[in-house]
């Protein structure tokens, strides 16, 4: 059964008497080469484990589950939960979940189901909610070695934008602190069915060792969070509103780092925000917060 076949997706859900809801994010990826770029990209071994976050139809799953030791999904709606079963038929490593990954407790399910071994994250996942399913990989499902996740393309481009670039933003910040980012693949809305308003890209991402304790970490980001809050303010005028500090103490800070106050957060890199951070939460100015 190939699954990635569009006529072979609508069998399939006219079957359980289905259609895709778009509200739900549900596009399902009918491209037989994409679906092989995305396992090449996690280059899976027998010995490792693979998370999919939204099991859709079980297209994906399917090939993990011929190629992982264990895999664990999450699907949220109910109704698909008896086409992916029936898609599954014959696989015994495969554990579903149905349930909103946003909402499950991630450490225990991923020590109960991948016990010590090794395990990726590879998911075609709903891009309403790429923001919060990529702050629960990285602050709360630790031990993954590799994620591959098919995001929408401009959240993409966002994602490994550099400074001074219009797609630079605070997620840029915070995937690139997290991880080596790299777009293995940008893909056409025309390999979903249904087809998208919008194009797609495979981005795979390599953890890194993080530079900061958790509290500083904290401390990073709510100075980027203020920096990108009004992107046309100056960082004088951002941090000093953002932060709640007096713009003569901000403006010194920033002379202190050797950033000119009047450049805008977009400007800043990732080493120049985590020196900032040191400054500003620092001594007398964190004894204010």
């Amino acid at each position: 059964m190939r699954l990635t076949s569009p006529s072979q997706i609508r069998l399939v859900l006219l079957q359980f008497g289905l259609v895709p809801d778009k509200r739900k994010g549900q596009h399902f990826l009918g491209d037989h080469n994409i679906l092989e770029k995305i396992l090449q990209a996690a280059d899976l071994s027998p010995d490792e484990g693979a998370l999919e976050i939204g099991s859709g139809i079980g297209t994906l799953t399917r090939a993990l589950a011929e190629r992982a030791k264990q895999v664990l999904t999450f699907e949220v709606d109910a109704k698909l939960i008896p086409v992916i079963q029936h898609n599954l038929r014959g696989f015994q490593n495969v554990r579903l979940i149905h349930g909103d990954f946003l909402r499950q407790n991630l450490p225990e399910l991923i020590r109960d189901t991948f016990g010590d071994s090794p395990f990726k994250v590879v998911a075609n996942i709903p891009y309403s909610i790429t923001s919060p399913i990529l702050d629960r990989l990285f602050g709360v499902a630790s031990g993954w070695t590799r994620a591959v996740l098919m995001i929408q393309r401009e959240v993409a481009e966002r994602l490994i934008a550099q400074p001074g670039t219009p797609e630079y933003s605070a997620i840029s910040i915070f995937a690139q602190y997290h991880s080596r980012v790299e777009i293995v693949q940008r893909v056409s809305h025309t390999v979903f069915y249904p087809p998208p308003e919008v194009d797609s890209a495979i981005v795979r991402f390599t953890p890194l060792p993080k530079p900061l304790p958790p509290n500083e970490e904290k401390r990073l980001f709510r100075v980027v969070r203020a920096a990108f809050g009004q992107r046309r303010k100056t960082l004088l005028n951002a941090l000093s509103g953002g932060l709640g500090l007096s713009r003569e103490l901000v403006e010194s800070v920033l002379h202190k780092a050797g950033i000119d106050p009047q450049r805008r957060g977009e400007t800043l890199s990732l080493e120049e925000f985590i020196t900032l951070s040191r400054l500003l939460f620092g001594g007398d100015v964190a004894a204010r917060q």
